[in-house]
C-alpha cells in the first residue's frame, strides 16, 4: 500500500511543477486537466501524509517499548502505540476505497431527465413529485438547479422535465437515480380510495464539457420561437426559444426558460453536447456492464430502481434491498442516506472485483 500511495504522491508533485511551467497556462485544455487532476488527489496525499505519520509513531513507539526502563514512558507508550495500531487500520480500509479508481465521470455537472411513465395522470403527478424531491435535495447540498425544458401534465406535474445540475461532484451522487421509480398510492381523482401503482423514468447523465464533444456548426440545423408556459409578459411575444437539430444523428434539442436568445443557445448547445455525449458514454456503460455485472449501477434505464409506497410512508430501493419508514422526510429531499448505501455497496463490490 504504501508503494502505492508513494507513487501516487510523485505523481501529485509532477502536476504541481507542470501546472506552474509557462507553456501549461497558455493551454487551456491542458491545464483544467491538470487542475481536475491535481484536485483529485489531494485526498490522497493527506491520507498519505496521515498514514506515514503513523507508521513512524508506531516504529517509535515499539523503539521505545525496547529501550525504555521507566514505567510510566512505557505506559504511555504502550496506549499511543494501541491508539496508533488502530488508527492504522481504519486508515488502511479508508486508502483502499480511495484507492478505487473512480469513474472520470463522476466530478461532472449533470443532466437529469424525468418522464412520466405508465398511470396518465398520476404519473405526471409523481414525475412533479420526484422533480421537487431533488430540487430540495439540491437545495440543502448547495447545488444549481436551472431547468432546460418541460412539458406539463395536464392535471398538474410533468409529462417530462430536463433540467441541469450544477456543484461539487453532481453526477457521481445523482448517477445512482437512473432508472424507474415506481409509486403506490391512492390518486386524487380516485373515488373508492384504491391504491394505484404508477411509475416515473429518471435519466441521469454527465454533463459534456466543451472539449469533450467537437461540434461542427454545419450539422446543426437551428429554429427559433416564442416560448410557453407561464414566464409573464416576454411569454409568446418574443422569439427567445431554441430547438437544435444535429442533422448526422436526428437528435433534437430545445430550450425556452431564458427571456434571452442567446442565452438558449448557449444552453442548448450545451445540452446537445450532453446527447451525443451519451450516446459514447452509453457505449462505455454497456462495456462495463459486460465486464462486470453490479447490483447497483448497471446503466439499463428499464430497471425497476425504488418503489415509494404512501400507505405505509415506506421507501424501497430493490438494487440493494434499503428502506426507510419516512417517506414524506424522503419526498422532502431527504435522500443523502440511501445513495451513500448504493455508494458503499458499489465501493464493496468494486474493491471485491480488485482483490478478486
Amino acid at each position: 500500500m504504501i508503494d502505492k500511495l508513494e507513487a501516487i504522491y510523485s505523481r501529485y508533485c509532477e502536476i504541481e511543477q507542470q501546472m506552474n511551467a509557462p507553456d501549461i497556462m497558455s493551454d487551456m485544455k491542458r491545464y483544467v486537466k491538470l487542475s481536475k487532476d491535481y484536485k483529485d488527489l489531494q485526498p490522497v496525499v493527506k491520507a498519505y501524509h496521515e498514514y506515514k505519520s503513523l507508521i513512524d509513531t508506531i516504529a517509535e513507539c515499539k523503539e521505545l517499548l525496547s529501550t525504555e526502563k521507566d514505567d510510566e514512558l512505557r505506559e504511555m507508550a504502550k496506549e499511543e502505540l494501541s491508539a496508533s495500531q488502530q488508527r492504522k487500520e481504519q486508515m488502511e480500509e479508508e486508502i483502499r476505497i480511495m484507492l478505487i479508481p473512480a469513474d472520470p465521470q463522476d466530478s461532472k455537472n449533470a443532466v437529469v431527465e424525468i418522464r412520466g411513465g405508465t398511470g396518465g395522470d398520476e404519473a405526471c403527478l409523481f414525475a412533479g413529485d420526484l422533480f421537487r424531491m431533488y430540487t430540495r435535495f439540491c437545495e440543502k447540498k448547495g447545488w444549481k438547479i436551472e431547468v432546460a425544458d418541460f412539458n406539463e401534465g395536464t392535471a398538474g406535474g410533468y409529462k417530462d422535465i430536463t433540467f441541469n445540475v450544477s456543484g461539487d461532484k453532481v453526477y457521481g451522487t445523482l448517477k445512482y437515480e437512473s432508472g424507474v421509480h415506481r409509486v403506490q398510492r391512492v390518486p386524487a381523482t380516485e373515488t373508492q380510495g384504491r391504491v394505484h401503482t404508477s411509475a416515473a423514468g429518471v435519466v441521469v447523465l454527465p454533463e459534456a464539457e466543451e472539449f469533450d464533444v467537437e461540434l461542427n456548426p454545419a450539422d446543426i440545423k437551428k429554429e427559433i420561437f416564442c416560448a410557453s408556459g407561464p414566464g409573464g409578459q416576454s411569454v409568446n411575444t418574443t422569439y427567445s426559444a431554441v430547438r437544435l437539430t444535429h442533422i448526422p444523428t436526428g437528435i433534437v434539442v430545445s430550450m425556452q426558460d431564458q427571456k434571452s436568445q442567446i442565452k438558449n443557445m448557449e444552453k442548448a448547445m450545451t445540452l446537445l453536447r450532453t446527447r451525443l455525449y451519451e450516446r459514447e458514454y452509453n457505449k462505455y456503460m454497456e462495456e462495463m456492464s459486460s465486464k462486470r455485472k453490479t447490483m447497483v449501477a448497471t446503466g439499463d434505464r428499464s430497471e425497476k430502481v425504488r418503489t415509494y409506497n404512501y400507505p405505509q410512508s415506506r421507501v424501497t430501493d430493490h438494487r440493494i434491498g434499503w428502506s426507510m419508514h419516512n417517506l414524506p422526510a424522503f419526498m422532502d429531499g431527504d435522500i443523502e442516506e440511501c445513495i451513500e448505501a448504493l455508494q458503499l455497496a458499489e465501493n464493496a463490490e468494486k474493491l471485491k472485483a480488485s482483490v478478486g
